[in-house]
């Protein structure tokens, strides 16, 4: 974040930027940014090395090999499949420890990993021109490249699969695969700070945290709070069984799947979609999981009730369909700034997109551009309330009073204090009703 952010207690910030606090009322061109993106740290067997590398939505429909390794439909990506069911784009960054590229005479596989040595180079005498070689390169059994060339590697262009090594003279095989990639040792929390490293330049509605590990999760919870509170990053975490970080920007799920050989924690990638994907003026109690894992759902309703009050985001069975039981963070200690309404997403949903709505708005159209005059602080009064207002049209939040937006001039002259009140719309979940019978 090159910009400063996050919350305040005084007005003692150095960095210019846009701080924002959200707290509980006592009682209890303004555009709205798009949803759909995510982060995930995750082990793979084929993808960028040591970097963020981002894949849209319809890339990995029609390329996911070139990114991941396999095809659409390979079983090696089911847990990706139902991360990309809610989202636009994800943000990945592949963990790995110590991992190897395949090779072969030829050519070095393009990333580290075991996918590297389902790579085959099959050369061939060019049937037209005796002096030219065919090239074509396999990953699987699928033609990934093919090049006619002079007989030696230097006249081959890199793909996005191999890198060709250097002045080979280019010979006739049947098939020459590559061997020796690996996948290296365990990953470790170091692998995951990395990542996380990573990910502090990009913007994203939410991050999965696969690991089952509690010091991964611990440094990926804690990660979150630093980013949210002190930096003005306004994301939510989704982790496996983590209930007990008691903060509104984690998300916890309790529970597993079935399938062989799966992740424990395989519901964190539907989830992540899901609640990234969400948009602002919608929750997600009661919808249908429609992931392709089987989530062990035999709670009974004393478990259930449970659940909700130690912040446990459920899956649980309503007939023939698998749905949310209600849409929660882990938070469970309300105080005065914090709320019971701040353990809903639905409302953190909407307080995170106000922040990232209007510090956008003050860090491109009036940070070092606008005087902080009465003129200057009108026009950022009237951004303020018009994206206000589209959140109320779109019934996010209800009761909007533009007078509640007061700005003031701060303790310095190229500071602005706005005082705001919104509240929040949340979906209906209970009905209670009486019947009288006449």
């Amino acid at each position: 974040m090159p910009l400063g952010g996050g919350t305040f207690v005084t007005q003692n910030k150095i960095l210019p930027g846009t701080y924002i606090n959200f707290i509980s009322a006592a009682a209890a061109s303004a555009a709205l940014s798009d949803r759909g993106i995510v982060a995930l740290p995750v082990e793979l067997n084929w993808g960028a090395d040591g970097a963020v590398f981002a894949v849209t939505a319809e890339d990995f429909q029609k390329n996911s090999m070139k990114y991941f390794g396999y095809g659409y439909a390979a079983d090696e990506l089911k847990g990706l499949r139902d991360l990309f069911k809610n989202i636009k784009t994800g943000y990945f960054y592949k963990l790995m420890n110590a991992g190897v590229a395949a090779s072969n005479t030829f050519a070095t596989a393009k990333y580290k990993g075991i996918r590297g040595n389902d790579i085959t180079t099959v050369i061939t005498v060019n049937v037209d021109d005796a002096a030219k070689m065919d090239v074509e390169t396999f990953l699987g059994t699928t033609l990934v490249d093919s090049q006619t060339v002079l007989p030696n590697t230097d006249n081959l262009a890199d793909t996005d699969y191999v890198t060709w090594k250097t002045n080979v003279v280019l010979t006739a095989t049947a098939g020459l695969v590559m061997t020796l990639g690996s996948n290296g040792s365990a990953v470790t929390a170091t692998e995951y700070q990395l990542a996380l490293d990573a990910f502090e330049s990009y913007s994203f509605n939410a991050v999965g945290c696969l690991s089952t590990e509690s010091t991964i999760i611990d440094l990926m919870v804690a990660w979150t709070k630093r980013l949210r509170d002190d930096v003005g990053m306004k994301f939510q975490l989704i982790g496996y069984q983590r209930e007990a970080a008691d903060h509104e920007g984690i998300i916890s799920v309790e529970n597993t799947v079935s399938d062989a050989g799966a992740l424990a924690s395989s519901l964190v990638y539907w989830a992540t979609g899901a609640e990234a994907g969400c948009q602002v003026n919608k929750s997600l109690t009661n919808a249908i999981y429609t992931g392709e894992f089987t989530p062990v759902t035999d709670y009974t309703q004393t478990e259930l009730t449970a659940a909700i009050q130690a912040g446990q985001l459920m899956f649980h069975q309503v007939g023939e369909d698998v749905r949310i039981l209600d849409d929660i963070n882990t938070l469970t200690t309300t105080t005065l700034e914090k709320g019971d309404d701040f353990k809903s997403n639905q409302t953190i949903r909407v307080i995170d997109q106000i922040a990232n709505d209007i510090a956008t708005l003050f860090n491109t159209k009036y940070l070092g551009q606008i005087p902080n005059d009465a003129d200057g602080r009108i026009s950022l009064w009237n951004d303020i309330v018009k994206h206000h207002q589209t959140l109320q049209s779109i019934r996010a939040i209800q009761d909007f009073n533009p007078a509640d937006v007061v700005i003031s001039a701060g303790d310095t002259k190229k500071s602005v204090v706005v005082s705001d009140a919104v509240e929040p719309v949340n979906a209906m979940s209970q009905l209670y009703m009486t019947v009288v019978v006449n």
